[in-house]
């Protein structure tokens, strides 16, 4: 039986972790010397007055897009989920639209990449279907996802306020929030 799960949206949930980790990487490398991915946030790779801040605003916009693409072929999760992950992807390239600013902070800014962090750490468990679906749909393994992708997010927002390695925690957490969409897809590839 052929898997129900279409090829573009195994290759959208591929693109988003190579275009998060890929864009966070170059970018860094383009950076002026004194630039720390461990202290430093991947905001600030997009920020104004980032050198070719360009990179990480392509990557983010990738990223989103690419969530969007995913949750529109995800057929066997459930639709609520399916529509948060997309809400995921839009608050992304929020991101990506509302910059950091050379000085200060961005409202625009903060709100999209809390309800970016946000509703890519709970679709899992909004997406979960009963029965003998795809293991990483069914109820126990989806809810699992979700109390770690909360866990990271609430890690990296315990750095952010109490001070700590902001960028390192917000990597984990961004990272995992993006991987788990392809998991979910090579679990429904797996399960006709």
């Amino acid at each position: 039986m052929p898997s129900s799960l279409p090829w573009w949206a195994l290759v959208s949930s591929t693109a988003a972790p190579v275009a998060l980790i890929g864009g966070w990487t170059l970018a860094a490398r383009r950076q002026p010397a004194g630039f720390d991915s461990t202290a430093d946030t991947i905001s600030a790779l997009a920020a104004v007055d980032a050198t070719d801040r360009w990179l990480m605003t392509t990557a983010l916009l990738c990223v989103g897009v690419a969530h969007m693409v995913t949750a529109s072929g995800l057929s066997r999760a459930a639709p609520a989920g399916r529509i948060v992950l997309a809400l995921g992807g839009v608050a992304t390239m929020l991101v990506a639209v509302f910059p950091l600013p050379a000085e200060g902070g961005s409202p625009g800014h903060t709100v999209s990449a809390a309800l970016a962090f946000g509703a890519l750490a709970v679709w899992p468990a909004a997406a979960w279907r009963r029965g003998r679906g795809p293991v990483a749909l069914r109820p126990a393994v989806s809810v699992a996802a979700a109390l770690v992708l909360l866990a990271l997010v609430g890690w990296f927002a315990a750095t952010l306020a109490g001070g700590g390695p902001v960028g390192l925690t917000e990597r984990v957490a961004a990272g995992a929030q993006a991987c788990w969409p392809l998991a979910v897809a090579l679990s429904c590839r797996r399960t006709p």
